[in-house]
């Protein structure tokens, strides 16, 4: 499977977690989402850490001219 992207990690993320919130699923499916926002969530934090890194650097750029 490709690399989500943000938006598409973050949007799953989301329904993973209304759907945990929700209840009605079974303790096996339960865990299996859990782990599965865990995954989306390390997604998420990897996309906005190379935002992050990128901004820092255009700001280190900015000031240093």
């Amino acid at each position: 499977m490709a690399q989500l992207s943000y938006e598409q990690a973050r949007d799953e993320l989301a329904s993973v977690v209304a759907t945990l919130e929700a209840g009605g699923v079974g303790l096996e499916e339960s865990l299996k989402l859990w782990e599965r926002g865990e995954e989306l969530a390390a997604i998420c934090q990897q996309w906005l850490d190379g935002a992050r890194a990128k901004l820092e650097a255009a700001k280190s750029q900015v000031e240093a001219e």
